[in-house]
């Protein structure tokens, strides 16, 4: 299975994510924009685990105590180049660019972030080294004239992580939280 943590958000964050990736959608050209059941947050991409590992991370998830703490989302932007995968396995070779939604800097997230990712690496996973930079998808392989740019911020308390798996079903990407973690009181 393929597994990754994540914020999943509350209904009203999730409304004004999608209305966002909505507008950048009438404004391009192309891409590939993230399903409403789809809009998250990754903490930690663990990629392909067997069910022992899966067991191992939700023991993990145990470990990791946190308080609720808040989300803002504040900015619109891209990175941009070619997607990493070949055609052959879902990539492009037409270029277009990754959107998302940013998030104000926020202490709690960024050191729940790396305690985690602390954590998970200690029980022999091996995670991306690079700087967290907390984001939430909008599109893939977009083409655009629109520009990034600073929004309202909007946002939420977060007071639980998932554990996601993230499977085809039906030739759709599903994601689907299989293990919970809530704050601590």
């Amino acid at each position: 299975m393929r597994l990754f943590i994540a914020i999943n958000f509350n209904n009203d964050t999730r409304s004004r994510l999608l209305a966002l990736r909505d507008e950048l959608q009438s404004k391009s050209v192309r891409g590939r924009f993230s399903l409403p059941e789809n809009i998250h947050l990754t903490l930690a991409f663990l990629g392909e685990c067997d069910g022992i590992q899966a067991t191992t991370v939700e023991s993990v998830l145990d470990t990791v105590n946190f308080i609720q703490f808040d989300i803002a989302v504040d900015c619109i932007g891209r990175f941009p180049g070619v997607s990493a995968k070949p055609a052959s396995r879902g990539g492009s070779r037409n270029g277009g660019d990754i959107w998302w939604a940013g998030l104000r800097e926020s202490k709690p997230l960024i050191a729940l972030q790396r305690d985690l990712t602390e954590r998970l690496i200690a029980a022999g996973f091996s995670l991306d080294k690079r700087k967290y930079n907390p984001h939430v998808t909008l599109g893939r392989e977009v083409k655009t004239d629109d520009a990034p740019r600073s929004i309202e911020p909007f946002g939420e308390t977060v007071t639980k992580i998932d554990l996601m798996k993230s499977e085809r079903v039906n030739g759709k990407l599903t994601y689907t939280a299989i293990y919970s973690k809530e704050q601590i009181t």
